[in-house]
């Protein structure tokens, strides 16, 4: 008897299309049909057995991702999202924007132009903060916001004292939450203890999701058995969305008669709730808007609006520009306006939204590449997915953007930054922002740090003795190690540079436009 021969491949390719009678149909020269012995039928199947055993043994890559993220706790909402952005990464479809596939954006409408201001909006907006930054790049193990900027005030005393200033101002208990991560909620709630009335009618946080990173060889999930807490990443400030549904957050927002949501990143002490702003948003019937500002040197590597295809608005983050259009991106007068991450959403508008996409906005995805332990560069190399929520501007029919001025924007990425924001190029105004003096006409001064001062403890024996005077500062560059002694003035371009292994001591006195080498 001749036996159909197997097509080896898929599991379901592995069974023959119909089951075999035991008793063969099949005509052996003449002779009536026979059963199959059991060797014959072993034989037969065995192939088969085998193949479905492999199968059923080694489960799919996502089933040990899910697996995984629900042992951990995670909801439906926040598994189905991560699954959304790692098919993405696994569909083979490109990540990257490349420069032919947008055009800039001109015109937009200006801040400079608003004049109305209706404070009865008010009542039914949100002010929320994203404090699910631990500032690893920063080398920090704790909130970024418990950062002391100026005279020991962290960004959550700055926060803080914003809102029950404008509760005081407005006579309306404007409503605040945080969106911490797992990594920062127990400090940050202990740090705001002593705000007691902070928290108003609404729950003071709901938490940010996690997400597994993976193993860039490999794509399966990053394990870490020194620290497994180092298994798991944000999933970007782009989860907002997922959290909130998820959470049940939005859902207590609207049936308490919320409309609006003002979000802005925790470390940007100059994002505050404007009114003009929330009036100009609300009558304008937007379902979502961005505060933009003009790009400068200082912002070229920030994500930067375009328009897409169709004509609508997007945001297109560093990490989507392919190599071969870096200048394009860096250009900024080309690509005039950068993506404060002050947002302003109709939370109607955002349910709706959801619910079309089955709870999980359709966001670009961002590939970064890590080690498992940021700290440890020999450690396994991985993959975080993160998304951006700014990036949801493209998710919405008719999302609009305005021009703002510098001081809503005064955020702090790295130590360079915190240097700059803690000197006198910055004032405190009445109502706690921390904003550029008038004397700077907008533009912030650059500053560059040798890596030997990427972390805030080494930017401590950098600025030893004061931090230097930058009111008149264009640009900053420190190159090598040095230590600013009290009374340093900074004016115009200046760079320090030590080539030694020892620290060099920058005397105290004023430097305009020079290169001091140190031997």
């Amino acid at each position: 008897m001749k036996l159909p021969k197997l097509k080896l491949g898929r599991a379901e390719d592995a069974l023959p299309p119909a089951p075999l009678p035991l008793h063969s149909e099949l005509s052996l020269g003449g002779s009536p049909p026979r059963a199959l012995s059991a060797p014959v039928l072993l034989l037969f199947f065995l192939p088969a057995l085998l193949l479905l055993k492999k199968f059923k043994s080694k489960p799919s890559t996502w089933q040990l991702f899910r697996a995984k993220m629900e042992a951990e706790g995670l909801d439906a909402v926040a598994i189905r999202a991560f699954k959304y952005n790692f098919d993405k990464l696994t569909s083979g479809e490109s990540l990257l924007l490349p420069e032919s596939s947008i055009t800039p954006v001109n015109e937009l409408p200006s801040y400079a132009t608003l004049t109305e201001e209706d404070p009865s909006f008010l009542k039914c907006t949100v002010l929320l903060k994203l404090n699910g930054g631990i500032g690893t790049g920063m080398g920090l193990e704790k909130a970024k916001s418990l950062l002391p900027v100026r005279d020991g005030i962290t960004f959550l005393d700055f926060i803080a004292r914003q809102v029950l200033y404008m509760r005081r101002k407005f006579g309306v208990e404007l409503a605040f939450m945080l969106m911490n991560s797992f990594s920062t909620s127990e400090d940050t709630l202990a740090a705001l203890a002593k705000y007691d009335t902070l928290a108003a009618d609404l729950p003071l946080e709901f938490l940010q999701n996690k997400a597994p990173k993976i193993v860039k060889e490999t794509l399966t999930p990053a394990e870490y058995s020194e620290n497994p807490a180092l298994e798991w990443c944000p999933p970007g400030h782009g989860d907002l969305y997922t959290a909130l549904l998820g959470s049940g957050t939005l859902d207590t927002l609207l049936a308490k008669g919320f409309k609006y949501m003002f979000v802005s990143n925790s470390d940007n002490l100059g994002a505050t709730m404007d009114v003009k702003l929330l009036t100009w948003f609300a009558k304008s019937g937007a379902p979502f808007a961005m505060e933009v500002a003009l790009r400068t040197a200082a912002d070229k590597k920030g994500g930067h609006l375009a328009r897409g295809p169709s004509g609508g608005l997007l945001l297109r983050e560093l990490a989507q520009c392919p190599d071969e259009d870096a200048d394009a991106f860096q250009d900024v007068s080309k690509h005039k306006f950068f993506n404060t991450n002050n947002l302003w959403v109709n939370l109607e508008a955002l349910k709706t939204t959801l619910l079309k996409f089955d709870g999980v906005m359709p966001l670009p995805v961002i590939s970064n590449g890590k080690t498992v332990n940021p700290r440890d560069k020999k450690s396994t190399k991985v993959l975080q997915l993160e998304t951006a929520m700014g990036s949801a501007i493209e998710c919405f029919e008719r999302a609009q953007a305005i021009l703002i001025p510098r001081s809503r924007f005064a955020p702090v990425k790295t130590t360079a930054d915190l240097l700059a924001l803690s000197s006198d190029a910055y004032e405190i105004t009445p109502d706690s922002r921390l904003v550029l003096k008038p004397e700077r006409k907008g533009v912030p001064p650059t500053v560059k740090l040798d890596d030997c001062f990427k972390f805030v403890d080494q930017l401590a024996q950098l600025t030893r003795g004061g931090v230097p005077s930058l009111i008149k500062c264009e640009k900053l560059t420190v190159e090598g190690k040095v230590t600013f002694a009290a009374g340093v003035v900074i004016d115009g371009t200046v760079k320090f540079v030590n080539t030694g292994e020892e620290f060099a001591l920058v005397q105290g006195k004023t430097y305009k436009d020079q290169t001091v080498q140190f031997s």
